[in-house]
């Protein structure tokens, strides 16, 4: 009911792509969600070539189905990820915080995908004329690093401005969500914060606790006056953080503050001292699912939110 240009494009069943997110998306989240019909991306970080091969290596024994890699351009090892990932061929890598264009005629070689995150119509253009094959337009709903323009509101008219797929990303939780994001145009949906409490994620249960506890005004922005604006759970960190900002530190002090948090949170479990990346949807999960238990519900949720739309449709006699 819901096959997309994004399903033939990446070989999946489901149009829905599970978030890339360093210290959360790991190779047994990535399987699952491959598993389920969708596409599950592990998430690379800043973390060094070694460790993604072993990821690569223990998703491709979970599972035989079509995964990806996220990669951020701005990692100290992005050229030892992107010699890794001509040795060690993905389905496709999404991209972040840069420019792959330089890097899209080697992956083509080994038959990847390039798909990468934007934030702003200006962006959009610039990377559509790459040769990418699809872009991911992220609101400022989402977890992590975000930009300055909501999801409803950039969607269609990212969609309006290139000539490839574009898939819709922050702030879709549910069925209602994805419908909504095919109404704006897009192809399919990318969601980060509903898979963190996956079954199958494997971060701190305390960071999962965190989630389901967390209401509607529970997330807050960092690092604005650095020019890189982070989504996270409001907690003691975002606390002394926005203080610092005030303040006035130096930019260095600023930086220093965040050096190790998200694995301290993702990883050790500390809720309180580390950063916990997380989207405005947060509000809406309220228990954990397996990836498969959470894809179904999805789709079959916006199947009966489209026979709901059916019969609101007035037809002329």
């Amino acid at each position: 009911m819901f096959r997309t240009a994004l399903c033939d494009l990446l070989d999946i069943e489901y149009p829905i792509i599970q978030g890339g997110m360093a210290w959360v998306s790991t190779a047994e989240l990535a399987a699952a969600v491959s598993e389920a019909g969708g596409l599950g991306v592990i998430g690379s970080g800043t973390m060094t070539s070694d460790w993604l091969r072993d990821q690569i290596r223990l998703a491709r024994q979970l599972t035989k189905k079509p995964f990806g890699v996220n990669v951020m351009l701005l990692s100290p090892y992005v050229e030892d990820i992107m010699a890794l990932l001509r040795e060690e061929p993905v389905a496709v890598i999404t991209t972040g915080a840069g420019n792959p264009g330089k890097y899209v005629p080697a992956l083509r070689e080994v038959g990847t995908k390039i798909i990468p995150v934007v934030s702003s119509v200006a962006l959009a253009k610039r990377l559509a004329r790459t040769g990418v094959d699809a872009l991911i337009a992220e609101g400022m709903e989402s977890g992590g690093h975000i930009g300055e323009i909501t999801t409803m509101a950039m969607v269609p008219q990212v969609v309006d401005v290139v000539d490839i797929p574009v898939i819709a990303a922050g702030g879709i939780f549910d069925g209602r969500g994805f419908l909504a994001a095919l109404a704006l145009g897009a192809v399919g949906v990318q969601m980060g914060t509903r898979f963190m409490c996956a079954a199958e994620c494997t971060i701190h249960p305390r960071v999962k606790e965190a989630i389901i506890g967390a209401r509607d005004r529970d997330t807050t922005i960092t690092g604005a006056s650095l020019g890189h604006p982070v989504r996270s759970l409001r907690n003691k960190l975002t606390r002394k953080y926005k203080e610092m900002e005030k303040s006035g530190v130096p930019q260095e002090e600023l930086e220093k503050l965040g050096v190790g948090s998200l694995r301290a949170a993702m990883v050790d479990g500390d809720i309180e001292n580390g950063t916990v990346m997380a989207g405005q949807v947060c509000a809406m999960v309220s228990k954990v699912q397996t990836a498969r238990e959470i894809i179904m519900e999805i789709i079959e949720g916006a199947g009966q939110v489209a026979d709901r739309l059916s019969r609101l449709v007035v037809k002329k006699p």
